[in-house]
């Protein structure tokens, strides 16, 4: 049998990435209105209740929601999603011209109302208008979103840089206006104090030429079969921390894993984030365990220390971008806050996740899992 006009063009669609979930008591209704949005990917619901389970466990772009239904209305459900996410987009259907009753749909943040009968034309172009001007309000959101993180980074770096620029200045005055007097005990005390803030300046730039390098990369995944226990290793070598806590004990257990598929340059990362955080968090006689192994089919490594660990109430904090722990309450812990964010984004692009478990005074174990297969 040939295809009709209408089939024709549902197969020329490429299905669009937008998630809308069509909800009315009527299954004819429903199946209507997915007739007409061909091209979306659509969920369907009956009940309040039952749009708010598939809200909760889906990715969904735009709900159509029908007024009046069995159970709570399309009002009540327009409010309980706006108080999950009050980004979320809800057009409601509606077959009354009751002023209240609209009214209160706009109190609530309705995006659009579309009046039955249904015109599908009309349906779906109020459903593309909708969709556009939320992308819109998405863009415009993670352009001020990007010029807020600017700032706050700018802000970040200029005190992070003054900090050592102030020892190194102050150490120089006192040279030049005879407050120390070469060869006596302050001034090589203070000599060597100035020297460790030079040389932490450095490790700055450093830091703040490896972060513009890993933004620059931070989309995109290559594939590439690795070992990831030689990465470990190499990581190892290289660490800076290490180095700088020649006293801290390290054993690496390498397991019997596979070869993946990853990107190795930003894996490699990630765990030179996790190991240099074990390390800076450690005491001086602190002993730091990495291990390989595999679990349900994913490859970990983890990484265990025995220092001060992590109060729960930073827990949650640890990934967010610029977030520094500060265990001694200084305000003056080293760094830019920005390794565990990275470190995260990169492990998820594979399709990974990091997990981090801690007591405080008793260490932490971070552990990266990654799947054997990469992500497609």
């Amino acid at each position: 049998m040939a295809a009709t006009p209408v089939q024709k063009k549902k197969q020329q669609m490429t299905p669009a990435s937008s998630v809308i979930l069509i909800v009315d008591d009527d299954k004819f209704i429903r199946e209507l209105c997915e007739n007409a949005l061909y091209g979306y990917r659509i969920l369907q619901a009956e009940t309040c209740e039952e749009a708010l389970k598939i809200y909760a466990a889906e990715s969904v772009d735009l709900i159509l929601s029908d007024i009046c239904m069995p159970g709570e209305s399309g009002i009540e459900l327009l409010k309980q999603v706006k108080q999950l996410d009050p980004n979320a987009t809800v057009i409601i259907m509606t077959g009354f011209a009751d002023k209240d009753m609209l009214l209160n749909a706009l109190k609530e943040d309705a995006d659009d109302f579309i009046n039955k009968p249904l015109n599908f034309l009309q349906l779906r172009t109020a459903v593309e208008k909708t969709l556009g001007r939320k992308a819109l309000k998405e863009e415009l959101a993670n352009v001020k979103r990007s010029d807020q993180l600017k700032n706050a980074f700018l802000s970040l770096v200029s005190h992070k840089l003054r900090t050592p620029l102030t020892g190194i200045s102050l150490f120089l005055q006192n040279l030049r206006y005879g407050g120390f007097t070469p060869g006596e005990p302050d001034f090589l005390d203070n000599l060597a104090l100035a020297d460790e803030e030079a040389v932490y300046l450095d490790q700055l730039v450093a830091d703040l030429l490896t972060f513009s390098q890993v933004m620059v990369k931070a989309g995109g995944v290559s594939s590439v079969p690795a070992d990831v226990n030689d990465i470990v290793e190499e990581v190892l070598q290289r660490s800076r921390e290490k180095k700088y806590h020649p006293t801290v004990k390290v054993h690496f257990t390498p397991g019997k894993i596979p070869l993946v598929a990853l990107d190795a340059e930003k894996i490699s990362f990630a765990i030179l984030q996790v190991i240099n955080n074990a390390f800076k968090f450690s005491g001086e006689s602190s002993l730091i365990t990495v291990a390989t192994g595999t679990r349900d089919g994913s490859l970990l490594v983890s990484v265990s220390d025995s220092g001060t660990g992590i109060p729960d109430s930073e827990l949650q904090r640890v990934f967010e971008k610029f977030y520094q722990i500060d265990p001694d309450n200084t305000g003056q812990v080293r760094g830019f806050g920005l390794g565990l964010f990275f470190a995260r984004d990169f492990v998820r692009q594979h399709g990974g996740d990091i997990s981090l478990v801690s007591e405080q005074n008793h260490g932490t174990t971070v552990t990266i899992r990654l799947p054997q297969k990469i992500k497609e």
